[in-house]
């Protein structure tokens, strides 16, 4: 774990955007840049870009190769249950991956009564609502409660500075956005997927408590894409302590992005208007939180160059590799 000084003056090699020369026309999203290849393939680069809220708000050290290399375990550790677009990783902050067809809803699952987020089950049953995402929920439950059983709450794949909306299996298959037979495949893989995120996150003594996936078709088949079990798409819990915080109505121990949505809302700041500035606690705590999901999930030390930007280093290993 790097301390708060070396993450600090790291901020100045970390990664807000990159263009590189060879690989064709930059597309950028709300954390990575990526660049369209022959032969169905993609050079996605994940940067060090902080979002929350669907805002973009400055850079976390250290962050896109935690994202990057953290995917990658991910993907190596449920190859069995179904494909994924990984290729290779020719840098801790790249990977080369295969196109894929993608389906234009976000999957949620989710195995806890939580949430601060618009689309967050707990936010909207706070509201009074007791039928989302297609489920009837009962009267008297708790915040942080587990549910009787892990549950898939879909929503659409908003654009950047654009909000998600919920959707249920119905509309999903009604209106034609995912054929019926390719959604139960993807309900399927995805509850199979969490299966085993909480199972290996137990083990490193976390909670995997809800996560975020995107499927596609890739050589016909559905496939696992973008980013797994993060701590930009997951939401984790300290286990040790879990059972006595939630028996005396205390919120769990994060550790994961919570952080800086909880911090946001500290400032004032739900969604709208102007975000707060990021200042060095939270741009440390952050980075340093990240790193900590990494160390306690693979089992293994993050390591990282500390001598040159993050950028440069791509740039190099990239040109050595010449794969395009």
């Amino acid at each position: 774990m790097y301390s708060t000084e070396i993450i600090l003056e790291q901020r100045t090699r970390a990664l807000s955007e990159i263009n590189l020369s060879g690989f064709g026309q930059r597309h950028q999203g709300k954390v990575r840049d990526f660049y369209s290849l022959p032969d169905s393939r993609r050079l996605l680069v994940t940067t060090d870009r902080q979002s929350a809220f669907d805002r973009i708000l400055g850079q976390i050290p250290f962050k896109g190769q935690v994202l990057n290399q953290l995917s990658q375990f991910w993907f190596e550790e449920s190859s069995d249950i179904l494909p994924n677009h990984m290729l290779s990783v020719p840098d801790p902050n790249v990977m080369l991956a295969r196109e894929a067809q993608m389906f234009p809803v976000e999957i949620v699952v989710r195995g806890y009564m939580t949430g601060v987020t618009d689309t967050s089950i707990w936010t909207m049953y706070q509201k009074g609502l007791r039928q989302m995402y297609g489920y009837n929920f009962k009267e008297g439950m708790h915040k942080n409660q587990p549910l009787a059983t892990p549950i898939i709450t879909p929503t659409t794949h908003a654009e950047l500075g654009g909000h998600d909306k919920p959707l249920s299996r119905t509309e999903i298959i009604e209106s034609g956005l995912v054929a019926k037979e390719i959604y139960s495949q993807i309900e399927e893989k995805a509850l199979a997927l969490f299966a085993r995120g909480q199972e290996l996150c137990g083990k490193g003594g976390l909670i995997l408590v809800d996560t975020k996936y995107e499927f596609g078709l890739i050589d016909g088949q559905v496939a696992i894409t973008d980013e797994v079990h993060t701590p930009d798409s997951s939401r984790f819990w300290i286990a040790d302590t879990y059972e006595s915080r939630f028996g005396q109505g205390q919120e769990p121990e994060n550790f994961d992005k919570e952080l800086l949505r909880l911090w946001m809302r500290s400032k004032g700041f739900g969604g709208d208007g102007v975000p707060p500035a990021l200042d060095d606690d939270i741009i440390a705590r952050l980075s340093q939180r990240y790193i900590g999901c990494y160390e306690r999930i693979t089992g293994r030390e993050f390591e990282s160059d500390l001598t040159q930007p993050v950028a440069e280093r791509i740039k190099a290993n990239l040109e050595r590799l010449a794969f395009r």
